[in-house]
């Protein structure tokens, strides 16, 4: 690990490292290694065969989710291995941007950030309000019951999980419950779709669309690639690892790309072979099969996406937490009316935005294009060239150079893209919209 001198330390002192409410260095590495496996097999898992595969194909789905995998894992690592830069741990993600290149990157790293799992958050609430609403309609046959109060229920019970649980290592046990509820619907739906893809007749795997439109989608689901891997908050995952923490940390990243993604492989490839180029963005209200089955997997979705989200919205909660000074027991008077406000606050606000545009791969896709990329793959390369330019090689700056300039580009790419698949989509659906 390369070690600055005392006058680069001196010269970032301006941004400062506080100190946090959360537990530090309190989880193995195996820990770790679930709360990131449990962020990619999250009932996400469910809507790839769509987002994915559907504007890819075959070809291209395949490739790209192979190809996402390793180039994914590698930048996880570069972030990973400047961990203790400088002598000094840098716990959050802007903390550590901030200390390579000072206070305004510290700044736009935060408000990248924010933004990033402001979107995921979002993400999260309007999948388990989907989930709720596909056990719904599996019952009754009325309309009386729309996905925006779905999701109002669904960001209700979420505000409540954040309340109870304080910090990311007080999941605990959770990460045990979310592996179950994973396995539950990722093995209903790979078993119900490869029984719907025995009995139907050859499936059109075409990739749907003009010209014109395919560019935007192709693009887009580029943005979902990275999307499917990638938290945008490792640094703070990080922090909850135990001494030696680098070490740690790469044995959860092999750990996460290697027996974590195989489950999204399954499911994912399953759903678009059962049922082609007309994959549905939930791939539950594809399958046909048993309702106790299909309710069974719906509800253990909505449930997984509660524990999820909590998992991307810890780093506003730590901010919050360490902000006004909130330690000692959660149980505490001021401490849990702490969290009835603030955290009830920021969750009502997030429950609003996806009521109110609840299109989720549109969603996936901007996520992933003005923040994942950003955040994952452009500030990762730069800053580890940044941060070992004396040690690198001219191929090895060369390299890190040419994946900060593609990554750009993809970024700027994937952002219009996505804004125009908002616009159609805003065009065909009004807001609070019944999907």
């Amino acid at each position: 690990m390369t070690l600055i001198s005392n006058s680069d330390v001196e010269s970032h002192a301006d941004v400062q490292i506080p100190d946090t409410a959360h537990q530090i260095s309190t989880d193995s590495w195996f820990q770790v290694g679930f709360v990131l496996t449990t962020g990619i097999n999250s009932a996400y898992v469910l809507g790839y065969s769509g987002t994915i595969m559907v504007p890819l194909g075959w070809a291209g789905g395949v490739v790209g989710l192979i190809l996402a995998t390793a180039i994914s894992l590698y930048a996880n690592a570069l972030i990973a291995r400047l961990h203790e830069y400088g002598g000094t741990r840098h716990i959050r993600y802007r903390d550590l941007a901030g200390f390579i290149y000072g206070r305004k990157a510290y700044s736009l790293t935060w408000a990248l950030q924010y933004v990033n799992l402001f979107m995921i958050n979002a993400g999260y609430i309007i999948l388990a309000g989907s989930a709720l609403k596909a056990t719904y309609v599996l019952f009754r046959e009325d309309d009386g019951m729309k996905l925006p109060y779905f999701i109002g229920i669904a960001g209700f019970v979420c505000a409540m999980f954040a309340i109870c649980i304080p910090h990311l290592s007080a999941l605990g046990i959770w990460l045990g419950f979310s592996t179950v509820f994973s396995l539950v619907y990722i093995v209903i739906a790979f078993v119900l779709s490869i029984k719907d893809g025995i009995k139907s007749p050859p499936r059109d795997y075409s990739i749907p669309g003009t010209s014109t439109s395919k560019i935007s989608t192709t693009i887009g689901a580029s943005a979902n690639l990275v999307f499917a891997y990638n938290t945008g908050m490792l640094p703070e995952i990080q922090a909850t690892i135990r001494q030696p923490v680098v070490k740690n940390m790469m044995k959860a990243l092999y750990f996460q790309f290697t027996v974590g993604v195989l489950p999204l492989y399954l499911v994912t490839f399953a759903g678009y072979w059962a049922y082609g180029s007309s994959t549905a963005t939930y791939l539950m209200s594809d399958v046909n099969g048993p309702v106790w089955a299909k309710a069974m997997a719906n509800i253990a979705a909505f449930l997984q996406s509660v524990i999820a989200l909590h998992i991307f919205a810890s780093p506003m909660y730590e901010y919050l937490d360490t902000k006004y000074g909130i330690k000692g027991s959660a149980l505490a008077f001021k401490n849990l009316s702490f969290r009835v406000l603030v955290r009830g606050g920021y969750l009502t606000l997030n429950t609003f935005v996806s009521a109110l545009l609840p299109f989720l791969g549109d969603f996936m896709s901007l996520t992933g294009a003005i923040s994942t990329f950003p955040l994952t793959f452009i500030l990762a390369n730069h800053m580890y060239l940044v941060a070992n330019a004396n040690k690198l090689t001219s191929i090895q700056k060369l390299w890190h150079w040419i994946n900060i300039c593609f990554f750009a580009f993809m970024s700027v790419a994937a952002t219009i893209a996505a804004l125009r698949l908002i616009d159609l989509d805003s065009k065909t659906y009004h807001v609070f919209a019944d999907i």
